[in-house]
This record gives C-alpha cells, sequence and structure tokens, in this order.
C-alpha cells in the first residue's frame, strides 16, 4: 500500500515543514512492518482556479482511493482512523489523502473523492492541515503496529 498527502502549492522551508517531513520519516518506518510501501507528501502545482487544481490532484492521485481533507468530512477518532487505514490496506487499495488550494476543491472532485475526512469545523492553515494529517497517519500506523495509546 502506498499512502500519498496530495497538496496544492509548495511549502516552503519553516518549522511546519520540518514538522511534516518528521512524521512522514516515522510513518515510513512504522509503516514498513504493517505491509505499507511507502508514505510520502507531493506537492502539485497551484493557479487556474479550483477546477484546475482538482484536475491536477486527481491526476497526481492515479488509481489511489481519493479522500478529500474538507471541513464537511467526517471527524474521525484516531482509533478510527488507524481501523480505516488498515481496512484500505487489507483490501489492497493505495490512498491519497487530498488537500486543496485557497479556495478548496472542485465539485467535480468532491464526486469522485466521494470520503472526506475533517480535522473539525474551523478553517485551518494549509500548513498545519498538511502537519496534522502527517501526523494523524503516523498514529494511525503507531496504533496499528500495537504502541499503547491511552486516549480510549
Amino acid at each position: 500500500m502506498h499512502i500519498r498527502i496530495l497538496c496544492i502549492g509548495r511549502m516552503k522551508d519553516c518549522p511546519e515543514r520540518e514538522m511534516v517531513n518528521d512524521y512522514i520519516k516515522r510513518a515510513q518506518k512504522t509503516g514498513r512492518g504493517l505491509g505499507i510501501r511507502s508514505v510520502e507528501e507531493i506537492e502539485v502545482e497551484a493557479g487556474g482556479g479550483k477546477s484546475k487544481e482538482s484536475e491536477r490532484l486527481i491526476a497526481k492521485a492515479g488509481k489511489a482511493r481519493l479522500i478529500r481533507l474538507d471541513e464537511r468530512g467526517k471527524a474521525l477518532k484516531s482509533l478510527e482512523f488507524s481501523k480505516k487505514i488498515a481496512n484500505w490496506r487489507d483490501s489492497g487499495e493505495d490512498i491519497a489523502f487530498l488537500i486543496g488550494g485557497a479556495d478548496g476543491h472542485a465539485p467535480e472532485l468532491a464526486d469522485k473523492a466521494r470520503e472526506a475526512i475533517s480535522f473539525g469545523v474551523q478553517t485551518w492553515p494549509h500548513k498545519l492541515v498538511r502537519v496534522m494529517i502527517a501526523e494523524q497517519i503516523y498514529r494511525a500506523l503507531s496504533i496499528e503496529a500495537g504502541s499503547p495509546y491511552h486516549r480510549e
């Protein structure tokens, strides 16, 4: 299974970049023993409006299951998220988490990525959303690997 975080735009060197890189590195290491072949972030060119950006996200995702990050999506507890990733892995699916541009996702993307996950109803800076999804992927893989999880 490949796990990809597809993001519109580039994030320059900053504390958030360091955090994303750290969580992805941890997730790759933890996921190796769980059948996860890769965890990666892919930056997709911004511009042209949300329809063009959404087209680029879909193209980069290939045949992966598309999961949009959207405030209207379903909020999941970390244990639920871990189980979802395990189910996708067990079904042989690659997954792509999609982070839209400043204007969000186009309706065409929502049609193709029927599944949506929310980090709450607030509006989050894109840099923080990248950190949050990378951390949650790492946490989900750690839970699946049997690391103690004290929140339940």
